[in-house]
């Protein structure tokens, strides 16, 4: 009786222990606009969340949900995580971001980041990547590779972060080849393959035989690939399985470090509210493999042009340079402040087409 006293204490104490490893364990959720397999925004922010389970092992666990709208949905999976225990909780979209103040002020334990979005409060930070810089160089390489003079960009919505790309693209294939001409299709999606493709279709029955994304899917590629003589980017993933042609570089977004970062911070309880705008520098914003689809000088131009904005040497938003509608923006060699750039709302002059509401 005494033996059974004694290994009935062990076990209850076992248990005991390990209810407390598992409390110690720090929960970090993930809303997602798309499924982790589009192959390009989702993908890598998810990416991020492995990367995280990779740094700290059984010290952390790690949920999810994918294909959430921007939408009264977006503020019930956010409620649910917070719910069910998440200590942190990255909202990975912009439309994501009145949802997440609104359940923030319900959990003001729980710590929430925000991709992309500009409101913050105790207990929310937001977190976005100066894509613009990638955008400058992917601009350069289809302004030279450009045949017709003609260049596809296919818009998801008009909001800031997309006109910056539009316009920083469109400078540096500018300056690559005077006479290059851009034109814009709206999809009014984030990641809807069948748009996506009916949108790239449009653009090269148009005439373009070069095609910039702001969408998730790898629908684009597939399309150019199907055209012929047409090449495109990857967008926020390397979309290497397209390369050498129709896709002959990337923008990818690379969260894992930050991710890391943010739920170090949670667990070492030096977690304050932040804004962080990163770019190639620290290394949120790669570019992929150049391939030998681009000639030679074409690539090593790119590459110079890269490492000028890595430095700091060169901004993509340097004057002189005109707003669309002829008016100045920028006197010789100033260059754009992030206040502006944060809340762009107007096309650089050149550029046809208006910016829908």
């Amino acid at each position: 009786m005494k033996r059974r006293t004694i290994l009935a204490g062990a076990v209850a104490a076992l248990a005991m222990t390990s209810g407390a490893f598992a409390e110690d364990k720090t929960k970090v959720g993930f809303v997602y606009i798309g499924p982790v397999g589009d192959g390009g925004w989702t993908y890598e922010h998810d990416q991020g969340r492995l990367a995280v389970e990779k740094e700290f092992g059984d010290k952390v666990e790690t949920i999810y949900q994918e294909n959430v709208p921007e939408s009264a949905d977006a503020e019930r999976v956010i409620t649910q995580m917070a719910l069910s225990g998440a200590d942190l909780i990255f909202t990975t979209s912009f439309g994501y971001m009145d949802p997440t103040l609104a359940v923030a002020a319900k959990f003001p334990n729980v710590k929430f980041e925000h991709a992309t979005g500009f409101k913050r409060a105790d207990n929310v930070s937001t977190y976005s990547a100066r894509f613009y810089e990638g955008r400058a160089v992917q601009g350069h390489i289809a302004g030279k590779m450009t045949k017709t003079n003609k260049v596809g960009y296919i818009g998801s919505f008009p909001i800031p972060e997309v006109i910056r790309g539009i316009n920083s693209a469109y400078i540096h294939a500018k300056k690559a080849n005077p006479d290059v001409e851009f034109s814009v299709v709206w999809a009014y999606t984030w990641f809807d393959p069948a748009k996506e493709a009916d949108a790239a279709t449009a653009l090269i029955e148009q005439g373009a035989d070069v095609i910039l994304q702001h969408t998730d899917s790898t629908a684009p590629q597939a399309a150019a690939q199907k055209a012929g003589n047409v090449i495109t980017f990857g967008q926020a993933s390397d979309m290497s399985e397209y390369a050498p042609m129709p896709r002959v570089s990337s923008i990818i977004d690379n969260w894992g470090p930050y991710y890391i970062a943010r739920t170090k911070a949670v667990m070492d309880g030096t977690w304050e509210s932040t804004d962080t705008w990163d770019g190639i520098a620290p290394g949120m914003v790669g570019i992929g493999e150049i391939s030998d689809a681009v000639p030679a000088d074409v690539k090593a131009e790119a590459l110079a042009l890269k490492d000028s904005i890595a430095d700091g040497s060169y901004m993509p938003f340097t004057g002189p340079l005109k707003k669309q509608d002829g008016s100045d923006w920028l006197a010789d060699g100033e260059t754009a402040d992030d206040g502006t750039l944060a809340g762009m709302n107007f096309y650089v002059e050149g550029i046809k087409g208006d910016i829908p509401n």
